[in-house]
């Protein structure tokens, strides 16, 4: 005789699971290895910026350089050697002139090298910008790289000049005011492409982002 069963307890519903897998909630961009946006010119997305604002210092503080010396100043005026000591030590008319140009343009260079790292900058048209970036890195690292080499043959002796050489100028010029010229040329180089890598081609690109 077999025993009898019970009255058997009824099944609850089952419990609800939360969605897994394509159905889940959808993480958000960047926590799990989602593409993030390149950030606006000088933000994170940028790993160039440094190189605008290294580039704007190193212009800005040329820039005052040559103020003071087309203002009268004298200090340092022995480390320019040969026809520019001679007049800038003159004053002649002409020669100020160009001192104070190239003063005012190396001035608007360190606004420019900022303009290409700040948001500020996109205000003037991307070719235009990108005609004056590659066109001016290109000349300050060219001009920049002769005049440091043509001083280094002299330096080490590979290229004996006919007139006797004037080493403090020599040196001064190796190794800061035409290095200067290479190391500028070079930070606009490294700008220019941060401005590239962080500005749309076209309005159509930039709402895409």
């Amino acid at each position: 005789m077999s025993a009898a069963t019970g009255p058997t307890e009824p099944v609850g519903p089952a419990e609800p699971t939360e969605p897994t897998g394509p159905t889940g909630p959808a993480e958000p961009a960047g926590r799990g290895g989602g593409r993030r946006p390149a950030g606006p010119p000088g933000g994170p997305g940028g790993s160039m910026a440094w190189a605008g604002y290294a580039g704007a210092v190193l212009a800005f503080v040329f820039g005052l350089v040559s103020f003071y010396w087309a203002a009268g100043g004298t200090l340092g005026l022995d480390t320019l050697g040969g026809t520019i000591q001679e007049m800038a030590g003159a004053r002649e008319p002409g020669f100020l002139a160009v001192v104070w140009l190239t003063g005012a343009l190396k001035v608007a260079g360190a606004v420019f090298s900022l303009a290409l790292v700040r948001p500020w900058g996109r205000i003037v048209p991307r070719p235009l910008t990108l005609l004056a970036g590659w066109g001016g890195s290109a000349l300050l690292t060219l001009y920049g790289a002769l005049q440091v080499g043509s001083l280094a043959l002299v330096a080490t002796g590979a290229v004996t000049p006919d007139d006797p050489v004037e080493w403090k100028p020599l040196l001064w010029r190796l190794f800061c005011w035409d290095l200067s010229f290479l190391v500028w040329g070079v930070l606009l180089f490294l700008a220019t492409r941060h401005y590239v890598k962080n500005t749309p081609r076209s309005p159509e690109r930039a709402a895409e982002k």
